[in-house]
């Protein structure tokens, strides 16, 4: 048995040391303005994509549906939003790591928290998809408290731009187009 870790311990440091090698040869991401455009083309579907499937979050939460049909549509609305967070978080990811000041940080900051966005919808379904339908009052009162959490769990992942600061990414967030 020891060997055998052992050997998969060796191989797996040749391929991180492959890995840093590769990555310290590669030089470069995208500008400033690249960036902020690529992830500003990533981020302006996922917004309206959360803004309808809150929208309808909102009239699931007030129609005069059964809690069968409530439930349904309401797992389907925040798989729905889990899926968005994780595109955009990808595409984010696919942008890569700006030239800039901090731009390692910053850009991990956003995947990070589009990260966290994309789990708080994705605990928010599985609660409301374990919760019963027999009865009404308790199946309303945990969607409430499901969404009460997930409120709050996507009030603590949004980004703190203000440790995030790098002038050029700021400035370049403000000069694309992508970003208006």
């Amino acid at each position: 048995m020891r060997t055998c870790r052992a050997s998969a311990a060796g191989r797996l440091t040749v391929v991180l040391a492959t890995v840093v090698v590769v990555a310290a040869g590669c030089g470069g991401g995208p500008s400033p303005r690249a960036w902020a455009a690529s992830v500003c083309s990533a981020l302006t579907p996922w917004r309206a994509e959360i803004s309808r499937l809150t929208s309808s979050t909102d009239q699931q939460m007030t129609a005069q549906t059964t809690p069968a049909q409530a439930k349904e549509n309401l797992v389907r609305l925040f798989d729905g939003a889990e899926r968005a967070s994780e595109t955009a978080r990808r595409k984010v990811e696919q942008a890569g790591v700006p030239e800039a000041e901090h731009g390692a940080e910053v850009s991990e900051g956003f995947r990070t928290s589009l990260a966290k966005m994309r789990d708080a919808y994705g605990q928010a379904r599985d609660t409301i998809d374990d919760l019963g339908t027999g009865q009404p009052t308790a199946f309303y009162d945990g969607v409430r408290a499901a969404v009460e959490t997930l409120n709050k769990e996507y009030d603590a992942s949004a980004l703190d731009t203000t440790r995030l600061s790098s002038e050029e990414l700021k400035r370049a967030f403000a000069e694309v187009p992508e970003c208006r």
